[in-house]
Parts: C-alpha cells; sequence; structure tokens
C-alpha cells in the first residue's frame, strides 16, 4: 500500500542543510520513494500550533520502503544531523480512506 511521508521541518542552523540534500534525494529515490512537495510556500487553513518552515511530502510504495530508508545506516548520521539542527516532525500516513 502507497504511504506518504509528511514532514513539518524548521531548521534551527543552516549547517547541516548542505550535507543533508544529495544524500537523502539518493536514498529517497534507492528505497523507491519520490518527493510530492518540498516547499516553503505553504499556509495554514485551520487549526493552531507550530508553524514550520518547510513542509516536505515524500510517496513511498509501502509502509516496508519508508521504514527501509529510515533505518537505512547510509541516512542514520543525515537523520541525526536532520533533527539536530531543526525542530522536526515526521508522519507516515497509509494512502487508504479508513471512512468509506
Amino acid at each position: 500500500m502507497t504511504c506518504y511521508s509528511v514532514l513539518a521541518v524548521t531548521p534551527t542552523t543552516d549547517d547541516w542543510v548542505p550535507d543533508y540534500i544529495g544524500p537523502a534525494n539518493e536514498l529517497v529515490a534507492r528505497h523507491g520513494g519520490r518527493y510530492l512537495a518540498r516547499t516553503a510556500s505553504h499556509e495554514r487553513l485551520e487549526g493552531e500550533g507550530e508553524d514550520a518552515a518547510l513542509r516536505i511530502v515524500i510517496e513511498w510504495p509501502s509502509k516496508e520502503a519508508a521504514m527501509a530508508f529510515m533505518n537505512d545506516p547510509a541516512y542514520l548520521p543525515h537523520l541525526k544531523a536532520r533533527t539536530a539542527g531543526s525542530h522536526s516532525h515526521h508522519f507516515l500516513i497509509e494512502g487508504k480512506d479508513d471512512l468509506t
């Protein structure tokens, strides 16, 4: 089943960003993922809460593919750098409709 990573990321430092983008792009693709959105152009339409600097949406062919990416030893140093240098929230959402 298709899954989507939905991230809200606000960098607290930009030091990690240049070393993150290339490897993350490669590893996302290697695990079958595809960026649908990676942007600072977003707005809140409902509710309250923290406003993130960036919103990222990645489409995965399966939950297993998303988890393989997150647990890939090649990604772990980049994940640590991102989480140390930002406020990040990452949700994995199954591409299904439970309300039908």
